[in-house]
């Protein structure tokens, strides 16, 4: 069960702690609990409701009216709004919602749904990226398990991986893209999916998938000689990321080498040899 800090609560559900505050006090919206030290904090059920609380009153219900319904008025009312609505921010609270609960009927509904309306890529750049971006602040809180990680992850992963067979196999002559994730690296969604782009825009790829081992990386791309390298970078890695680059740059001097994720992003120093960066699926893509 999570545990949540009113800053927390706003992160994720979109509203100022100060609007949260109000609504607890005038409207008894929810109620938070008390640690025995006497600090206030909101439970899973006090998330889900607060996201269900903000889809209706960004959608015209006043928060008076709101306070009013019962939890089962509350869920159909956000149902009916929600299989009406193209918003983004709509289906990645409803993604959220299944995701806490572990609810995967419901995350399976809603994701297939999205898949049917707008398409699968445009599903997962425009909807699953920003989703993972909020379960990446559920993880910094610790307030969800692995359990949830891996729930979630496996129900995105099988949907790329039929995207992924349902695409021709590009010609042997076409041009070369390996894919990896470098030691102690366990987060594939992202290079999954940017497989799916490189594939798609008939490159042949290479996906060699988790905790790849940098000789082995070596050998291979000897053999396979790829003109371009693919490598996401969620966790910390061993030593510096200046270091990796250098290493990379160092190994692969002919190569386009591309580097996304989280440390990526956090990376203050100068552009290292032939690495690059990007931070989006249409940043992969300007590289095709």
């Amino acid at each position: 069960m999570g545990k949540y800090s009113i800053k927390e609560l706003e992160k994720l559900s979109g509203i100022k702690a100060h609007t949260i505050r109000i609504w607890e006090k005038r409207h008894k919206i929810i109620a938070p609990a008390r640690t025995t030290t006497n600090i206030r904090y909101y439970s899973d059920d006090d998330l889900k409701k607060l996201i269900n609380v903000s889809l209706l009153n960004n959608n015209g219900i006043k928060i008076s009216r709101i306070a009013e319904m019962s939890l089962d008025e509350m869920n159909r009312k956000v149902l009916e709004i929600s299989e009406l609505r193209g918003d983004a921010a709509v289906h990645i609270d409803q993604l959220v919602l299944a995701m806490i609960g572990l609810e995967e009927e419901m995350f399976e509904k809603n994701l297939n749904t999205l898949i049917l309306r707008y398409g699968f890529e445009k599903t997962i750049s425009d909807i699953i990226y920003p989703f993972l971006e909020k379960i990446g602040i559920l993880w910094q809180t610790q307030n969800i398990t692995p359990a949830h990680e891996h729930f979630i992850s496996n129900l995105i992963r099988q949907k790329i991986i039929v995207a992924i067979d349902g695409l021709t196999l590009p010609a042997k002559g076409s041009r070369k893209l390996l894919l990896y994730l470098p030691e102690g690296e366990m987060h594939e969604l992202g290079l999954l999916f940017y497989n799916f782009l490189a594939r798609k825009a008939g490159f042949r790829t290479y996906y060699l998938g988790q905790n790849v081992p940098h000789e082995d990386l070596v050998r291979i791309v000897e053999v396979q000689q790829p003109a371009i390298l693919v490598t996401v970078i969620t966790s910390p890695l061993t030593g510096s990321l200046e270091s990796y680059y250098k290493k990379l740059t160092h190994d692969f001097p002919n190569l386009t080498v591309l580097a996304s994720g989280v440390q990526t992003t956090r990376f203050q120093g100068e552009t290292v040899g032939n690495v690059q960066t990007f931070s989006t699926p249409a940043g992969l893509q300007r590289f095709f």
